[in-house]
């Protein structure tokens, strides 16, 4: 099969579609689709339906008062997708996506996870749509959320433990993208993160934007104005670009990705193509791909989605590093001030919020996406805090 490279899709010099030309006739199609559904009023009040009635939202935007005089300086609020139904942000995308398969007539679903926040939101459509669905899991990641494994299964979703590589998430997506290859014809993709081919990242930043549409209009109702800064973890990036996207034109906001120290893909990477899209990416002396590793499976990733390559190079956002010991004392931290214990990947923007805000005054106003809660990390960590 010969690759092809679209001149749309682009975010500056990233994005793009490098894939097999059969597999390209499936990414037209979807593009075609999700261009013609977006916008369509009938496909969004089904969304924000489901959004309301099933998932929950909109969800709060909670002031963090006793984190808040813990830490000094700057208020931090927190947009609280950790209370969406599944624990996380990624049931946004995975309703948004089912929907779009549903009008393809599509019966089987396959998906990839890291953290399998996204697997148990893709299985929890797959079961109330009445989908066959297939996911994709690191044989590592399925170890460290052992919980979420049968959380998914429970759901009706089969497992497939990937054994290749470093076992991880990087590897989920090779086997996925492998099945869509030889199953195009009756399998719809359901990605997770704002990476992969044109028009994977438009679709999921589209509807993971519902997070910066709420906490926009909330933030004006509590305080009227904006925030000083909008803070996200940043792994494959679909919380982050979701939380940033309504925030994007009001240049006084400071748009914050966090990435785990241990696997700093917009830090330390360079262009170049993975999983059929060009964005920076952590590579070595060959040009392969680097091992990465993340105390939090959901970050554990040698890439990023290619808008926020962009961002960065742009100068629209910053991006920063934080090591795995101080993800892991935020945890605690948020766990015994407020009563929320979040996900270790939301543990690294809460981190990096606790720093910022001590650099700041009590007139500023810091927004952490609590992307997700930390039930799942939960036998993690105590097994780590127990070594």
């Amino acid at each position: 099969m010969t690759s092809e490279i679209k001149s749309k899709g682009y975010f500056g010099e990233f994005g793009g579609s490098f894939i097999p030309g059969e597999l390209q006739e499936v990414m037209d199609i979807l593009e075609s689709e999700f261009l013609k559904y977006k916008d369509d009023p009938e496909f969004i009040e089904e969304f924000r339906y489901y959004l309301k009635e099933y998932v929950g939202r909109e969800n709060p935007l909670t002031l963090a008062k006793n984190l808040t005089e813990k830490v000094g300086g700057a208020k931090i609020y927190l947009k609280r997708e950790d209370l969406n139904h599944t624990g996380a942000h990624k049931i946004n995308n995975a309703i948004g996506q089912i929907l779009l398969a549903k009008r393809r007539g599509a019966k089987r679903i396959i998906a990839e996870t890291g953290a399998g926040q996204h697997g148990v939101a893709t299985a929890t459509a797959c079961a109330m749509f009445g989908m066959e669905c297939v996911i994709y899991m690191g044989k590592l990641d399925t170890e460290r959320q052992a919980l979420n494994v049968f959380r998914m299964e429970l759901l009706g979703a089969k497992v497939v433990a990937v054994e290749k590589g470093q076992d991880r998430l990087k590897d989920a997506v090779d086997e996925a993208l492998n099945d869509l290859v030889q199953n195009y014809e009756n399998t719809f993709y359901l990605l997770g993160s704002a990476v992969g081919p044109h028009p994977y990242p438009t679709i999921v930043k589209h509807f993971q934007s519902i997070i910066s549409e709420e906490s926009k209009r909330q933030i004006l109702e509590k305080e009227g104005k904006l925030p000083t800064a909008i803070i996200a973890c940043a792994g494959g990036g679909s919380n982050a670009i979701g939380a940033f996207a309504h925030y994007l034109d009001e240049e006084n906001v400071r748009l914050i990705g966090v990435e785990p120290i241990e696997a700093p893909s917009i830090s330390q990477g360079v262009p170049a193509v993975l999983h059929g899209f060009k964005s920076l990416t952590l590579v070595d002396e060959q040009g392969e791909p680097k091992p990465t590793f993340s105390i939090a499976a959901g970050l554990d990733y040698p890439s990023v989605g290619p808008e926020h390559s962009f961002l960065k190079d742009s100068g629209r956002a910053e991006y920063v590093t934080v090591k795995g010991e101080e993800a892991l004392e935020a945890f605690q931290v948020l766990s015994k001030t407020e009563g929320i214990i979040p996900a270790l990947e939301s543990s690294h923007a809460l981190a990096h919020a606790m720093k910022l805000a001590k650099e700041l005054t009590r007139e500023d106003i810091l927004i952490v996406n609590l992307s997700g809660r930390g039930d799942k990390d939960v036998e993690q960590v105590f097994n780590m805090l127990e070594k």
